[in-house]
């Protein structure tokens, strides 16, 4: 992203037309709600908006464009910034076709733009949400300074000594529960022009989205692609593990719910009311449980974007770091062609299949032995649907970081013979090695060079060999980690680090692998069966 030519972008609204829509002749006596959106860009099953339709008689929806979002401290490909402007270009459609004036842009720090509207006596409220260190300040800020007004209605568990006890339970139950509702004809939606909208604030930023196959954001779309989906959920089970099939047979919802242009019980509903029953819609469902999980985690500690879970693994392959090999994998150069293809798809259209992800992710850990959170920031940065309570949590889990037995261990070569058996995928994203007979795109470095001469490709030349020898590699890290291990899981013992590792069964499964520690088993990710798989093959 580079600065645009046109002139800089105003603070906004100002202060005068704060006032105007607050004194205009036809307004009520009194100001009404500033209604803050986040990532909840839709108007259906909204918390902050049902609480403020409720109470006020006006109400006035707001975005404010961050400048922080838009350079380096955001880290949002340029891709993710256009599909969040088409979410918002489609909210405003939404508050228009119910009768309202429309969604209103503010610009610059989020407080100062808040505080405006405070000052001239609006309240505000927004919806409640999972968000990293920047995040929880502001929003610890804007309800201290502010009075700004928190609505909790995600399914996620707040304020609790120990938020993991009877959890499923909880989020079952708001599954289950009926939508946040409000009426339309009883509020006054209204809007203040501020001279700011999506476009501007792209041509400004120099919003340049390169990446391809990139869908269009909003409600509209992510409703059409649920729909298409629950008709074909039984062929979901059969779909998530190919980077080929995923790109059809999953939902293709995530950055969809990562703005909220549905929410995951909009989804859930949908599914459990009109897909048919079977595995598909049973692995569906089994994966929105998970992505409140996984949110849940990062509710409970922030710490998961930039800090091992386990302080045992804290700086673990930091002695290691090793810019050529980190750039190596960026670049999707390594030597493993499905490693290489999964990195270039990742940079060419801002998605991946959760086992590709893994993948990635395991073969920089365990293989290229690089520090954990360049290589999650990097995805981040890529990512369409990228998603900190995701993206960071599943990071830290395929790489080992909890300290819990199992550890997950992806063989590249073997996954091109599982998942890519006729070399779609690596012909695609690797078209230096289109020539070469699938047999031999598991391993290209070991093609006999009467092949090589006869489809005219020299590995070495064409297309680099191993940055690394993988089972050296593989065995090397085994004993490092190994050496480890057992230190790391008695931590777990301690009740704040069980807390922060959120595990499923709570602070007693965490003392009970404590208890039980000892070398750590390798779990092979190459054989894990789609529904014993960690992660989330949809939403990951």
């Amino acid at each position: 992203m580079a600065p645009g030519e046109d002139a800089p972008l105003p603070r906004a609204p100002s202060p005068d037309a704060v006032r105007s829509i607050s004194r205009s002749d036809d307004a009520p006596d009194e100001p009404g709600t500033v209604v803050w959106h986040r990532d909840d860009l839709r108007i259906a099953d909204n918390p902050a908006l049902a609480a403020a339709a409720a109470d006020a008689d006006r109400i006035l929806p707001l975005f404010v464009f961050d400048p922080g979002f838009y350079d380096e401290r955001g880290a949002a490909c340029d891709a993710r910034i256009e599909f969040l402007h088409d979410c918002l270009r489609d909210l405003d459609r939404q508050y228009r076709d119910v009768g309202g004036a429309g969604l209103t842009y503010g610009h610059g720090d989020p407080l100062d733009v808040l505080a405006r509207f405070v000052d001239a006596g609006w309240e505000v409220v927004a919806s409640a949400t999972a968000s990293g260190r920047y995040g929880r300040r502001r929003d610890e800020r804007a309800r201290e300074r502010l009075g700004v007004r928190f609505v909790a209605g995600d399914g996620l568990v707040r304020d609790a000594d120990r938020p993991r006890e009877d959890w499923s339970d909880r989020v079952e139950s708001w599954f289950a529960a009926d939508p946040f509702d409000w009426d339309p004809r009883s509020v006054a939606v209204e809007r203040v022009e501020t001279g700011v909208d999506p476009d501007r604030v792209s041509d400004a930023c120099g919003v340049a989205p390169t990446k391809t196959r990139v869908p269009t954001g909003g409600r509209g779309p992510a409703k059409d692609r649920l729909r298409a989906f629950a008709e074909r959920i039984a062929e979901y089970p059969g779909s998530i593990s190919s980077p080929v099939d995923a790109r059809e047979g999953t939902s293709g919802l995530s950055a969809y719910l990562r703005f909220g242009c549905l929410s995951v019980r909009e989804v859930h509903r949908h599914v459990d009311e009109r897909a048919p029953d079977g595995r598909g819609k049973s692995m569906y469902v089994s994966r929105l449980f998970w992505n409140r999980h996984y949110t849940q985690k990062l509710l409970d500690w922030p710490g998961w974007l930039d800090r091992a879970v386990n302080p045992v693994y804290e700086g673990f392959n930091g002695d290691r770091h090793d810019p050529d090999l980190v750039a190596a994998w960026k670049r999707g150069e390594t030597g493993f062609p499905m490693v290489d293809a999964s990195m270039r798809c990742l940079r060419e259209t801002g998605w991946l299949n959760f086992r590709m992800r893994a993948l990635c992710a395991s073969f920089y850990f365990h293989i290229l032995q690089q520090p954990w959170r360049i290589g999650a920031d990097h995805f981040y940065e890529h990512l369409i649907d990228g998603d900190p309570a995701i993206n960071y949590t599943q990071w830290q889990s395929q790489c080992g970081l909890v300290g819990r037995p199992g550890l997950r261990l992806y063989d590249p070569r073997k996954q091109v013979r599982d998942q890519d058996p006729d070399g779609e995928f690596v012909g695609r994203w690797v078209p230096e090695l289109d020539p070469l007979p699938a047999a031999h795109l598991d391993a290209p470095e070991k093609t006999p060079l009467a092949v090589q001469r006869e489809v005219g490709i020299e590995i070495g030349e064409a297309y680099p060999y191993p940055v690394v020898d993988y089972e050296a590699a593989r065995e090397e890290f085994r004993e490092r980690y190994g050496a480890v291990h057992g230190a790391a899981a008695a931590r777990l013992g301690d009740e704040e680090i069980a807390r922060r590792a959120s595990l499923s069964g709570g602070v007693g499964a965490a003392r009970s692998i404590a208890a039980d520690h000892g070398e750590p088993a390798e779990a092979d990710g190459d054989d894990a069966d789609a529904t014993s798989q960690t992660g989330l093959d949809e939403f990951g």
